[in-house]
C-alpha cells in the first residue's frame, strides 16, 4: 500500500487520474490532493473516503510515497524537486522534466525498462507523442524506424478545460449562422484562446511558436519519439493541427525503416502489443477512442511513393493514455 497524491487535481487530467487510480484498484494507503489556493478546502469524494484538497504553495510533501503531477510546466519546475527530496517519486505529466538526461521518459508498454535508475521525477510523454509510439513502438523493435513522417489532429482537451469550453462556445456562435459559415460572412466569435476559431474550423497550428517555423508540439513530437526510442538518428517530419474534436488525439503516420516491412507484419507486430487494438474492418475515429484505455490504430497500409514502408492512423483519449492513464501505469511499474 503506498500514500499517494495528485498535483493538479482539480483540472480535467488530475480528475481522470483520480478515476483511472479507483477504476484500477491501485493499492492506495492515504490519498492527498493538491491544487492552486483557488481549490484549496473543498472536498473532493473518493472510493477512499472524502479528501479535503490541500494548497500546492503550501504543501508539505513528508510520507508520501508516489506524486502524480498534472499542474503545468512551471508549477512542476518549482514544487516536483521539492516533493522528490522528500523521498517521494514524482510521475510528472508536464514538459518540464522530459529533455533532462537525469529524468526517464517512459511509454508504459513501449520502454518501460527506462525506469531503473530514475532519480525521483519519471516524466511522462507528450499525449500525442504517447498515442503515436504505441503504434511505432512494435514497428521500432521489428524493424528499426529510419524515418517519420507524421501529422497529428489534436483535440480541444489538449488545451484543459478551457479548450473545451471555447470549442462549445465558438460552435454555438458561429454555427448561429450557417449561411455565414458557407459564403465567408461569419464574425469572429471573441475571446480567442487559439490563433484563429477553432469552431467548425481546423487550425494547422498546434502549441506555441518555437524554432525554424514549428511549434513546440511539433517539437516535442521529434525529440521525444528519438528519446523514447533511443534512436537520436530518426527523421521525423511533424505537422500538427488543432481540430474541433472535444477528446481524442489522432495521427497520420508514414514511417520507413532500417528494412522492408509490409503490412501482414506490422499488423502483426501492433495487434501484439500491450494497450493496441488494430482496427481492420473499421476506421477508428476520436469518437471511438474517448473513455477507453487503448490506442486505436487503422488504415494500416504499405508506402506507395517509396515502398518497403508502413502508413497508418492511430488514435487514443488523450485525457486517458495520452496523460492520466501513463501516468498511473508508470506508478504500477514503480511499485511492482
Amino acid at each position: 500500500m503506498s500514500n499517494v497524491a495528485i498535483v493538479g487535481a482539480t483540472g480535467a487530467v488530475g480528475r481522470t487520474m483520480l478515476s483511472i487510480l479507483e477504476e484500477r484498484d491501485f493499492p492506495v494507503k492515504e490519498l492527498r490532493l493538491f491544487a492552486s489556493e483557488r481549490s484549496a478546502g473543498s472536498e473532493v469524494p473518493t472510493r477512499w473516503g472524502s479528501v479535503t484538497v490541500e494548497n500546492l504553495a503550501t504543501a508539505d510533501p513528508s510520507g508520501l510515497d508516489i506524486a502524480l503531477f498534472s499542474a503545468g510546466g512551471d508549477r512542476s519546475r518549482e514544487f516536483a524537486p521539492a516533493f522528490a527530496a522528500a523521498g517521494c517519486t514524482v510521475v510528472d505529466n508536464s514538459s518540464a522534466f522530459r529533455m533532462r538526461d537525469d529524468v526517464p521518459l517512459v511509454v508504459a508498454g513501449v520502454n518501460d525498462h527506462a525506469l531503473a535508475g530514475h532519480g525521483g521525477i519519471v516524466a511522462n510523454p507528450n499525449c500525442t507523442t504517447m498515442a503515436l509510439l504505441m503504434a511505432v513502438g512494435p514497428l521500432h523493435r521489428a524493424a528499426g524506424l529510419a524515418s517519420m513522417v507524421a501529422t497529428s489532429y489534436q483535440s480541444v482537451s489538449g488545451s484543459g478545460m478551457a479548450g473545451m469550453d471555447e470549442l462549445v462556445r465558438q460552435n454555438a456562435t458561429l454555427g448561429a449562422n450557417r449561411q455565414g459559415l458557407v459564403d465567408g460572412s461569419w464574425q469572429e466569435p471573441g475571446d480567442a484562446l487559439y490563433v484563429r476559431p477553432i469552431g467548425w474550423n481546423v487550425l494547422p497550428f498546434a502549441g506555441n511558436p518555437a524554432s525554424e517555423g514549428y511549434t513546440d508540439e511539433e517539437w516535442k513530437l521529434v525529440n521525444e519519439t528519438r528519446k523514447i526510442l533511443q534512436a537520436p538518428h530518426i527523421a521525423v517530419e511533424p505537422t500538427c493541427v488543432r481540430v474541433p474534436v472535444m477528446v481524442g488525439h489522432g495521427i497520420a503516420a508514414t514511417m520507413m525503416f532500417d528494412r522492408p516491412l509490409d503490412v501482414a507484419e506490422a499488423t502483426a507486430a501492433m495487434a501484439a502489443g500491450r494497450g493496441v487494438q488494430v482496427w481492420e474492418d473499421r476506421v477508428p475515429t476520436p469518437l471511438d477512442s474517448a473513455g477507453i484505455d487503448d490506442v486505436l490504430v487503422g488504415r494500416i497500409r504499405p508506402t506507395i511513393g517509396r515502398p518497403g514502408g508502413i502508413s497508418l492512423w492511430a488514435v487514443g483519449d488523450n485525457l486517458r493514455k495520452g496523460a492520466a492513464l501513463n501516468t498511473v501505469e508508470i506508478a504500477e511499474l514503480l511499485i511492482a
